[in-house]
């Protein structure tokens, strides 16, 4: 005779979960060099000659005939590498490492960036600015600030200070760093497991609730998907999430915690849109799960003496920025706690929950 069976899911608590620090990422110069003062471009350090001809394969050309006086003009051909030696743009994972295009201007007064003190053309234009890395521009807390271009003597305009921008702050992690990657945020919102007793009130099997009903499933053989999710980045990257439930005291996680499930979904996040905005990109549904009969002992003991879960992430980002670590832990409530229940020990309990890295 086959035993009876009896079901019972519990809901996860959001108020005893923490957070880990965010990835320690280091910051480069806020400087780009050059970042004030005149480049030496312009007219003012040709020499006059009083030969005549003309000459070719060179970058100097001198004009003149008879007793004219002419003037060598000097013709700068920067490489890119002349431009990104010491300022290089953002890196990137596709395996080229080949740079983009060198900006127009000089290494010293590139036209990218509008430093303070390079010339400009037309006084009173506004223009966006920035100081700071290349690397570093846009990421972040990081923006470009705004100059304008102010006369400088009756024939010259120079651009006048960068208002407004918001350079890296030495040393900091996370946003303040101005790198690519500096956070992300799993929402999950199914996080309830559901446990499968005998007679005598023993743990026979641990299911996954259903993602719509978020109760026990009808169909214990065929679980249906868990929960939805969704994901939100500061960056384009590549990113495995997992959520993996363990039988032991949330206060204190150790190595040797029995693991009771584990399941994962990795997704490819887009990076901002259009507009500068970071949307929420829904995820594949968590995938259904039981537990077999090597995992019933750990499923009695988180039925019996409680347990936790763990969000982890593995991921690199689109500019070679790798992320890896626990970055959020969920205690959940007692057995005898069901959803939206207010008895003693069971307030904040609720289905889902979400952690940041």
């Amino acid at each position: 005779m086959r035993s009876r069976r009896f079901t019972t899911n519990l809901a996860a608590a959001a108020t005893a979960s923490f957070l880990l620090g965010a990835l320690s990422v280091s910051c480069g110069s806020s400087s780009a060099g050059g970042g004030s003062g005149f480049a030496g471009s312009g007219t003012g350090g040709a020499h006059a000659t009083a030969s005549s001809g003309s000459g070719l394969g060179g970058s100097t050309t001198t004009f003149g005939m008879g007793g004219e006086v002419g003037f060598d003009v000097q013709v700068a051909d920067y490489s890119a590498e002349a431009f990104y030696q010491n300022d290089p743009p953002p890196t990137t994972c596709d395996g080229g490492g080949v740079p983009p295009p060198p900006p127009g201007g000089t290494p010293q007064c590139p036209d990218d960036k509008n430093l303070p003190g390079c010339f400009c053309t037309v006084p009173g234009q506004t223009a966006a600015c920035w100081t700071g890395l290349r690397a570093q521009r846009d990421h972040g807390d990081c923006k470009d600030g705004t100059t304008t271009c102010m006369m400088n003597s009756e024939s010259t305009s120079v651009w006048g200070p960068c208002n407004g921008e918001v350079l890296p702050v030495a040393g900091a992690t996370g946003k303040a760093a101005c790198q690519c990657f500096s956070s992300g945020h799993w929402q999950i919102d199914n996080l309830s497991p559901c446990f499968i007793l005998d007679q005598n009130m023993n743990v026979t099997q641990s299911i996954a609730t259903d993602a719509t009903t978020m109760m026990c499933p009808t169909n214990f053989m065929a679980p249906t998907n868990w929960s939805t999710d969704s994901l939100t980045v500061d960056c384009a990257g590549t990113f495995t999430l997992c959520y993996t439930i363990k039988a032991g005291n949330p206060k204190s996680p150790q190595p040797t915690d029995c693991v009771m499930t584990q399941v994962c979904v990795t997704a490819d996040y887009p990076g901002p849109d259009d507009a500068g905005t970071y949307p929420v990109v829904q995820l594949p549904d968590l995938p259904g799960w039981s537990t077999d009969a090597s995992q019933t002992a750990c499923a009695q003991q988180f039925y019996t003496m409680g347990g936790y879960g763990q969000m982890s992430v593995n991921g690199q980002s689109s500019e070679c920025e790798l992320v890896d670590k626990v970055f959020q832990t969920v205690t959940y409530c007692s057995s005898s706690c069901s959803p939206g229940s207010t008895a003693p020990g069971c307030a904040g309990c609720q289905a889902g929950g979400g952690g940041s890295f």
